[in-house]
């Protein structure tokens, strides 16, 4: 999977493409240094996993940031209010770093993901 990003001061907003297909949109804080919890995480490819959280229950990980910890994909419409580093999947781009159905996009993310770990496959995203 590709990430594309657009960097912008109130947010980082993305397209998220496997195989050349518009997957969906993304959302996440504005680069600030790959600060915890205040920043996008930096550019790179990062092997994602399934990782179990209390609040956010099953999601797609991304372990293996530099610096950082408990890194996920999971469902937000606004950065600043919603996210602390991770990446928020959205239908639409409403702004920098706001989108709408959050939910829907990370149903269509995370069944993609999942099928291709049911094919024992490994994920990866690249950020560019």
């Amino acid at each position: 999977m590709h990430l594309q990003r657009i960097y912008g001061e109130q947010g980082t907003n993305g397209t998220l493409t496997f195989e050349g297909e518009v997957i969906c949109r993304t959302i996440e804080l504005p680069w600030r240094n790959n600060l915890p919890r205040l920043s996008c995480i930096p550019v790179g490819s990062y092997k994602l996993e399934k990782r179990k959280y209390t609040r956010h229950g099953e999601q797609v990980g991304i372990p293996a940031v530099l610096g950082r910890e408990a890194i996920l994909i999971h469902a937000a419409n606004d950065a600043r209010k919603e996210l602390l580093g991770c990446i928020a999947p959205v239908t639409a781009l409403t702004g920098e770093g706001c989108g709408t159905e959050s939910k829907k996009a990370l149903a269509k993310l995370k069944s993609l993901v999942y099928s291709l770990w049911d094919m024992e496959q490994e994920v990866f995203l690249h950020i560019k």
